[in-house]
């Protein structure tokens, strides 16, 4: 009996110690877990604050709006002096800057410059609200011209769903281009325009607002442009006073406009206007957020 109890006690106590190892297992695995757990938050913010998208706002420089000057007419039409007030002007208002030279102004280049997240977009290219149909030409959506040198197989799709023409320049070499439409702005841009201010500088640009509609859809708030034909030192001026009034005065939309044509008027070779779209967004300035 003595030996059984002794046998008993020893399995008792063998048992005792087992479960203080158990426990002891346990609880440094729950705090390896913890200090696991721990690591694994603190590189998980870490990357977030190192690789922060553009849309965060964690501090006063990640809310700087953008601007962009798409100088297509820089091939045929080039104009430093417009070039470099424009950006004073944008800089002194607190914009960062992207310029894009008229040989970058691609189908691929429009297709992705929503991505980009651009506040505002001075569209300094050829455009046209016109297609030529036999001998005649007729009027059409309005196009945008690109510097791409137009190919039968390249953007085969594209091509046939309308979304890009045949554009010429008379005056560049070769003279046939890809030109998009706004098919292409509403079905081929990557993204969305977020709130942009559009300013588009070509000829009839604002001839039908099927262009100003398209970039509505996609995003923008406001779109400028003229009703008909304009030459590039006439645009050139009354963007100027635009962007004077626009960002510096922080004037609503309707009295950048209306000023800049009481100022350089209208176009003395085409008369044409600048105008704006849609209508309803007249009252407000830049600064308000609303655009």
């Amino acid at each position: 009996m003595k030996v059984n109890k002794k046998k008993k006690a020893h399995g008792l106590k063998h048992a005792v110690r087992e479960e203080k190892e158990r426990e002891k297992r346990i609880i440094t695995a729950i705090f390896l877990a913890f200090i696991l757990l721990i690591v694994i938050t603190s590189a998980y913010f870490t990357y977030a604050l190192l690789n922060k998208s553009p849309n965060q706002t964690l501090s006063p420089s990640s809310s700087q709006p953008k601007a962009a000057i798409v100088d297509h007419l820089s091939l045929t039409f080039p104009n430093r002096t417009f070039i470099e007030t424009a950006t004073d002007i944008l800089k002194k208002s607190g914009y960062s800057l992207d310029y894009y030279p008229g040989e970058e102004v691609t189908v691929e280049f429009y297709r992705n410059i929503p991505t980009h997240n651009y506040s505002l977009i001075i569209l300094r290219v050829h455009s046209s609200a016109a297609v030529l149909e036999g001998k005649e030409f007729v009027e059409a959506p309005v196009s945008l011209f690109t510097s791409e040198t137009y190919a039968q197989d390249k953007y085969v799709w594209e091509q046939l769903s309308d979304q890009l023409l045949i554009a010429s320049i008379a005056t560049a070499q070769p003279s046939y281009y890809f030109a998009i439409t706004p098919k292409f702005v509403t079905s081929s841009m990557n993204g969305n325009f977020r709130n942009t201010i559009a300013i588009m500088m070509g000829c009839e640009g604002l001839n039908n607002t099927k262009m100003a509609e398209a970039f509505a859809e996609k995003g923008a708030k406001v779109y400028i442009g003229w009703n008909g034909s304009v030459s590039a030192s006439h645009t050139d001026q009354a963007t100027i006073n635009l962007l004077q009034h626009l960002i510096l005065e922080k004037q609503t939309v309707r009295q950048a406009v209306e000023n800049s044509m009481k100022e350089v008027g209208a176009d003395p070779a085409y008369s044409s206007l600048l105008k704006y779209y849609p209508f309803e967004v007249g009252e407000q300035t830049i600064d308000t957020r609303a655009l």
